[in-house]
């Protein structure tokens, strides 16, 4: 049996089926005749006699019903219905003739039955008839709407048919439907954002490597001289070359956080310490710019669950992301509270806040902002706040911006005390 074909194991089990099942018939038949028709036991051999003949001539009428409709002239489903009614009725008309002549019934009553049993036919016919060309009709769609999505057209939904298994299979492939065109959405807007990503890092690699390769010109071409000039240079240089560093560690972070290659090495951390010396390592900058930034830590905080390095990361794109936006004479505010089972950490700033068509999508890779609102016309590559979000969500932390009715923006992130589940 192992041996044989999955389509000829198929085929000896349903032949199997159909002779178990005739058996059944024939043995509810015969105890019906017995206990209801009072049949008595001389009449019984000839019962079963007559019950085999009608099975031997059903069941030859059945296979070659089978045999024909398997053909390519008979593969359409509506004419395999109909053939199935004729074969049915023809199988009942059958059956009757012979019980017929078995109960000696007259040529006229023979012939009078035979035309009703006709008329059951071509009504049993014309029925099928009506059934298959409506379940035709909800193929036939469901395979144009198939052709459809195959050309391209993934808005295409089909109504759902009267029939339960139709109905199931439209409803399938409706969702089928729903799920592709959301994925081609999807890989449209990533493809999108990659073109958005490779002309943003295009500008921001090609405009500082300009600019350096004009001060290294300029020294080398002896245009500037006077040691003010060539530290100035120098220092400018230093600048450009820490952006393009960042771009290129951004860059990186990224693809790692994308392959899954991040992995955490978390360790008991005070939180406040790491909240202290990344505002004091930003001090400079923003005293530089003139803006002030302050801090309150709840002492009640207790050390957190976390890689310092990452949440470091973190802290220190939106203090840059605040410095950015925030005007001279501005503050940046940095608040760690205790809220239970996590740690709040929010960063707000007096800056022009974030315009409404932004908001929903300062998180979003490749995004960038719009330039006007940063001190230095840079809106950035579009990838530190994607990051930040990526970073926070693997320490199993949530984080968000709000704007305040009193101006600027507040970023804030949570992060649980207990073990992040990963």
């Amino acid at each position: 049996m192992s041996r044989l074909s999955p389509q000829t194991q198929l085929l000896i089990r349903r032949f199997a089926l159909v002779i178990i099942s005739v058996l059944v018939a024939i043995a509810a038949a015969l105890t019906i005749a017995v206990i209801f028709l009072d049949l008595d036991t001389d009449s019984i051999p000839t019962m079963i006699e007559l019950l085999l003949s009608s099975a031997v001539i059903s069941l030859g009428l059945g296979a070659f019903f089978v045999w024909v409709s398997s053909g390519r002239r008979w593969n359409r489903l509506a004419t395999r219905l109909v053939a199935a009614h004729g074969i049915g009725m023809i199988v009942i008309l059958v059956n009757i003739v012979i019980a017929a002549y078995a109960m000696f019934i007259s040529t006229h009553d023979l012939a009078l039955l035979g035309l009703l049993l006709a008329y059951s036919v071509a009504i049993a016919v014309i029925y099928s008839i009506l059934v298959s060309s409506s379940i035709g009709d909800s193929i036939r769609t469901l395979s144009g709407a198939a052709q459809r999505m195959s050309a391209g057209d993934l808005s295409v939904r089909v109504p759902l048919a009267p029939e339960r298994e139709l109905a199931e299979l439209g409803a399938a492939f409706n969702a089928m439907a729903a799920r592709l065109e959301l994925a081609f959405q999807r890989q449209r807007e990533l493809e999108e954002a990659r073109q958005g990503l490779i002309a943003a890092v295009s500008h921001d690699l090609r405009t500082p490597l300009a600019s350096l390769r004009v001060m290294v010109e300029a020294i080398n071409d002896g245009v500037a001289r006077d040691p003010e000039t060539i530290q100035r240079y120098i220092a400018a240089m230093e600048r450009e070359t820490v952006s393009l560093g960042r771009l290129i560690d951004d860059l990186f972070e990224m693809a790692r956080l994308d392959a899954g290659q991040i992995q955490l090495r978390l360790e008991p951390s005070p939180i406040s310490m790491l909240v202290q010396g990344t505002v004091e390592s930003m001090a400079a900058q923003a005293a530089r710019q003139g803006i002030a930034l302050r801090t309150f830590v709840d002492r009640s905080v207790p050390p957190v669950l976390i890689d310092p390095d990452r949440i470091q990361r973190v802290l220190y794109n939106l203090l840059q992301n605040a410095i950015r936006h925030t005007p001279a004479d501005g503050s940046v505010f940095v608040e760690v509270h205790d809220r239970g089972p996590d740690v709040l950490i929010s960063v707000r700033d007096t800056g022009a806040g974030i315009l409404p068509d932004d908001l929903p999508h300062v998180f979003d890779r490749f995004y960038r902002g719009d330039k006007a609102r940063s001190r230095d016309g840079h809106a950035g590559a579009g990838l530190g706040l994607s990051i930040a979000r990526r970073l926070i969500e693997t320490h199993g932390g949530r984080i968000w911006v709000v704007q305040p009715p009193e101006g600027g923006s507040v970023f804030s992130f949570t992060l649980p005390k207990m073990i992040p589940h990963t």
